[in-house]
């Protein structure tokens, strides 16, 4: 059996525009607007899981999706940022240097007290060993930095090049495959062959 995939990043709002860890910000009025422009372009699909923060739920809102964010979801969440939560990089950079380096160069490091990266790409293999298990199209509207670890966990990459990995908002990443064997396909912008 294949499973087949979409994984659609957050539309754009304060957090994202300044480079600030998630504060549970709403969609920007522009993201929103953008994320309602491509509403009905989407494929049809048999499920719709939305991780639990606010932007992902508005995302799928506003894409006119009825999505899954039960407790069971929280697997989806984005990576746990712990104290540097509602910071800027620029804030977290200038009172913690070394910690921040530390965070971005070693996946195992949780300077902020929250989750490494090592553990959420650990938690992404663990939800494609279930998501293997699908039958037909899933779409999940979920944070960029579980898109990237997907990537990384699919492409058996080493931790760091988690960080070498762009997901832009109101992105499409594409997984066909099953538990173990995953094809991959990164950043088709919605809206683009979705019909």
């Amino acid at each position: 059996m294949t499973s087949r995939i979409t994984l659609i990043s957050p539309a754009m709002n304060r957090s994202l525009r300044e480079t600030r860890f998630d504060d549970g910000s709403p969609l920007d009025p522009s993201g929103a607007a953008r994320a309602e422009s491509v509403a009905g372009s989407l494929r049809s699909v048999d499920r719709v899981l939305v991780s639990p923060s606010v932007r992902c739920r508005e995302t799928a809102s506003a894409l006119g999706l009825s999505g899954v964010a039960e407790a069971e979801l929280a697997g989806l969440a984005g990576l746990d940022m712990g104290r540097w939560r509602g910071l800027t990089l620029d804030e977290v950079m200038a009172r913690e240097p070394d910690a921040v380096m530390a965070w971005l160069t070693d996946p195992d490091a949780v300077p902020h007290g929250g989750e490494s990266v090592r553990g959420l790409c650990e938690r992404a293999a663990g939800w494609l060993d279930v998501a293997g298990g699908f039958e037909g199209r899933t779409l999940a509207v979920v944070e960029q930095e579980f898109v990237r670890a997907v990537a990384v966990t699919v492409l058996d990459a080493p931790g760091p090049a988690f960080w070498r990995l762009d997901v832009p908002p109101l992105t499409a990443t594409e997984l066909s495959g099953r538990a173990g064997r995953w094809n991959l396909r990164l950043g088709r912008e919605l809206g683009a062959e979705d019909h």
